[in-house]
């Protein structure tokens, strides 16, 4: 298991540093909320931190984080950051709306940590043999672990074009496949296309597909014959059949492989061959 756990502890004020270093091993993610205690969320249940969280350790996180990049600017617009070492920062506070859009927030009251970590071998039992797969699950279940296994032991082999929008896939301190190329901080559908204009990949792979202009970027690809992973917000099969979000991947059909997970991080194969 590999977690930049140094990079974490980084970005957080002392007091906090303090009361996270225990738990390095099995921190799922750290709940800040102004004027509470920190939750630390474990695998066995919550534990409560003994201070409170001020206005100023939420700030002092996000300026840590974001290291006031311009990207980081955008990407708070979208309600997240990404902290060195592919940690996803979510935040909650006071929006600002511009043209019924959010672009940005301007008092941060709430942030959600998820801590990243890296298990090579994880998909070593995983036998991709389609031509595309889906990855489903639920927040938290581990779909960007295994996706980033799955690419990582194509590219042993094959050619890989990784869209890395986020930053998470694959952080600084992650290994990568040795034919890998990523693209990183660029909008999904419009990495699709740039990736496979570009690079000439035999597969490309993409995490969280959450809007319709994803999907087309997708199918597009499908129809040039490269291969496909990618991961999408869905509880099962019958949860991904209702969400209409989705509709243009059931349409087109070009999903042959889906890997299901479970809420315990278990995981199993269902494959559809015409």
């Amino acid at each position: 298991m590999i977690c930049a756990w140094k990079e974490l502890l980084s970005i957080l004020p002392q007091w906090l540093r303090t009361q996270a270093a225990p738990y390095e091993a099995e921190l799922e993610e750290l709940r800040l909320r102004c004027g509470r205690p920190p939750e630390l969320v474990l695998g066995t249940g919550s534990k409560w931190g003994t201070e409170t969280v001020s206005q100023e350790d939420l700030n002092h996180c996000v300026n840590m984080a974001s290291r006031y990049s311009p990207w980081a600017a955008a990407t708070i617009s979208r309600g997240y950051i990404t902290a060195p070492g592919g940690h996803r920062i979510g935040l909650c506070g006071e929006a600002i709306v511009k043209d019924g859009k959010l672009t940005g927030i301007r008092t941060i009251s709430s942030l959600c940590i998820r801590i990243a970590r890296d298990y090579p071998g994880l998909a070593r039992r995983i036998h991709f043999r389609g031509q595309a797969m889906l990855i489903l699950g639920a927040p938290g279940w581990g779909k960007t672990t295994l996706l980033r296994d799955i690419s990582r032991m194509i590219a042993q082999e094959d050619t890989v074009a990784v869209v890395d929008e986020r930053q998470e896939l694959f952080p600084p301190g992650f290994p990568t496949g040795k034919r890998m190329d990523i693209l990183l901080g660029c909008p999904k559908c419009q990495g699709i296309e740039t990736v496979l204009r570009t690079m000439g990949p035999d597969c490309i792979a993409v995490d969280e597909i959450t809007a319709q202009e994803d999907c087309q970027a997708l199918i597009h690809a499908a129809g040039c014959g490269v291969r496909l992973i990618a991961t999408a917000h869905a509880a099962g099969m019958s949860d991904f059949r209702r969400r209409n979000v989705y509709a243009p991947l059931r349409e087109s059909r070009i999903f042959d492989t889906f890997l299901i997970l479970e809420q315990d991080k278990s995981f199993h194969l269902e494959e559809i061959y015409p």
